[in-house]
């Protein structure tokens, strides 16, 4: 049997294999309450294992861990109301062409293959996606009903069929982007233009919507799943070249590529400012943000600051407050 180690040998551990200071009560607590695990182990690297970030002492890592922190403090809200908003106006549009049914919009709208040749690469794609959209959601439904969903089992009880509304209740922000990528030119068009995605430049097909979706999907789970943020390594596909290209246009913050914190905040500021936030609340979240940023580099390495961020990430918050 393999003896696990306690605080202490865990902290005598840092100390003689990886020569940072440790020591003390305050240490001992701050590392019991971020765990060696999902702590230290998470944030002792930038992006992937092998780039290590060379810490002197433990209240480095504490401050790489109450960054990170303060950064889905930020996030959760914002990523919350986005992911609220965008279905609704996906809702808002699908209602003025008809029924909310879903099985009427399966037929009607969700059918982007038909403007494929019938048994090309591109229409099976196409219908394998849809039809993956279908079983995903009416298995979500199953399992909804069987976890006392009340939003789903009220209409189980009633005899009625579930309405759009309630199935964007208990589908994932994933699910809700293959659904709109599912949709049809028309209908996706329609909603870029609810939304006020102004520029065709780079919406010609409508699939603008969908890719915003994506991007920020993957730190919204990391987020509410409290998975390490700091450096991105969320990112589980790289977001589209339109959608970089699109922001970058639309904002004026330049080199928008997704690989450092600061780009999802421009997104973020970007579709809540298209939503209808005041330019007080837009302000007050980039300050917020740039506030902690500029503590974090009083705290860290020069170095490891630069690698985080980037080293255009003042210039990048300048832009975005000035767009604001």
């Amino acid at each position: 049997m393999v003896k696990g180690k306690n605080t202490n040998s865990l902290m005598r551990h840092l100390r003689d294999n990886h020569n940072i200071d440790i020591q003390g009560s305050k240490d001992k607590k701050n590392l019991m309450n971020m765990g060696y695990y999902h702590g230290y182990k998470g944030y002792r690297y930038i992006k992937i294992p092998q780039n290590t970030i060379e810490f002197q002492s433990f209240s480095e890592v504490v401050a790489i861990y109450e960054f990170d922190m303060m950064l889905k403090t930020i996030f959760y809200p914002n990523l919350m109301m986005l992911e609220t908003a965008l279905k609704n106006h996906v809702l808002e549009v699908i209602i003025k062409k008809g029924s909310a049914d879903f099985e009427h919009v399966f037929t009607n709208l969700l059918n982007d293959y038909k403007k494929e040749n019938a048994g090309s690469k591109k229409y099976k794609k196409k219908m394998k996606s849809r039809l993956n959209l279908r079983d995903h959601i009416y298995d979500t439904i199953s399992r909804s009903f069987a976890s006392d969903k009340p939003v789903i089992q009220h209409f189980f009880h009633k005899n009625e069929p579930i309405p759009l509304w309630a199935i964007f209740e208990v589908i994932t922000l994933g699910s809700f982007g293959s659904f709109v990528h599912c949709l049809n030119e028309e209908t996706r068009l329609e909603i870029a233009n609810e939304i006020g995605l102004k520029s065709t430049n780079h919406n010609h097909n409508g699939r603008l919507v969908e890719k915003m979706v994506f991007a920020i999907k993957d730190l919204r789970n990391a987020v509410a799943h409290n998975s390490v943020i700091f450096d991105c390594r969320f990112k589980q596909g790289e977001p589209a070249a339109e959608l970089k290209a699109f922001l970058s246009s639309e904002t004026g913050v330049r080199d928008v590529t997704f690989d450092n914190i600061v780009d999802y905040l421009v997104l973020v500021i970007y579709l809540k400012k298209n939503f209808g936030a005041t330019k007080t609340e837009l302000k007050k979240i980039i300050k917020d943000f740039s506030r902690e940023c500029e503590h974090f580099g009083e705290v860290i390495p020069r170095e490891a600051y630069s690698a985080i961020l980037g080293t255009d990430f003042r210039t990048k918050i300048t832009r975005l407050l000035r767009y604001v």
